[in-house]
């Protein structure tokens, strides 16, 4: 019989320093850990983040079985926990959003590069990153009796991101962010956490960076769109339990995923 399992958001601020970047997440791991976590979710750009968009991504990106990107692996076989955290992708000649997952074996099991960039507010990540295929599978993977599906930060704002995972089965909604400050930022944040919970009936698990430059509000919001765990502006970590029989109650009570009369479709029709 599935049980619940402990969640663990961490919100710390990423420098140009990789290795420090690394410690830092250790160090909320760690704490995750002892407080009895087994899924541990870090936010967007946890390799390496500078303020404005620049150069610096190029120098911080890696192949995604690079040094990071095994680090990550070692922590959680070392840990025994699934693990998700973002991370710049060497692509080519260019650069990727990508968050990737890693289970308590150390590894990889999913892997998604950011389809919708960051065009707003006078942000332009579309400049720097090459953004993913909107058209590639869903990235979903089963963990502890849990689907969980990758997003990230800007995508919250396109509800059709959230539907695609939740199509493949995804009751835990993963989204690793750097919700960058700005008008009203902070309410859309709180209220796109609640609204892509309570619509797909699902778990929103939620990493932002801490203020001055993120919002924070790191969280975990249950598929009645009640926030279980949450942080404030500073660095640190949140932590609540997941449980598989609470989103098969709540979709019983809400059968509005059975009940739609639409479909989700790509861009172009398909």
């Amino acid at each position: 019989m599935s049980e619940a399992i402990a969640c663990a958001v961490s919100q710390f601020a990423p420098t140009l320093d990789s290795s420090k970047n690394l410690r830092l997440l250790r160090d909320h791991l760690a704490i995750a850990v002892d407080r009895g976590a087994r899924i541990f979710v870090a936010p967007e750009y946890s390799s390496g983040f500078e303020r404005d968009y620049g150069d610096w991504m190029h120098s911080v990106a890696q192949p995604l079985d690079g040094e990071f990107g095994t680090a990550l692996g070692q922590l959680a076989a070392e840990f025994r926990v699934t693990l998700i955290a973002g991370m710049l992708e060497q692509v080519g000649d260019g650069v990727a959003n990508t968050l990737v997952a890693f289970n308590e074996e150390g590894d990889r099991v999913a892997a998604y590069r950011k389809v919708h960039l960051y065009d707003a507010f006078s942000g332009r990540e579309s400049e720097w990153l090459t953004p993913g295929n909107p058209d590639d599978d869903p990235a979903v993977f089963d963990a502890y009796g849990l689907t969980i599906g990758l997003q990230t930060c800007y995508d919250l704002r396109f509800p059709e991101s959230s539907r695609r995972l939740v199509d493949q089965g995804a009751n835990v909604l993963a989204v690793p962010a750097e919700w960058v400050r700005g008008p009203l930022k902070e309410h859309h944040w709180r209220t796109l956490l609640s609204a892509r919970a309570i619509e797909n009936v699902a778990y929103v698990v939620a990493a932002d960076h801490p203020a001055p430059i993120g919002v924070g509000g790191s969280s975990i919001v249950d598929p009645r769109g009640v926030t279980v765990a949450t942080l404030g502006a500073d660095a640190g970590v949140a932590l609540a339990w997941l449980d598989p029989v609470e989103v098969t109650n709540a979709r019983d009570q809400n059968p509005a995923l059975r009940l739609r009369k639409y479909s989700v479709r790509s861009a172009d029709g398909r």
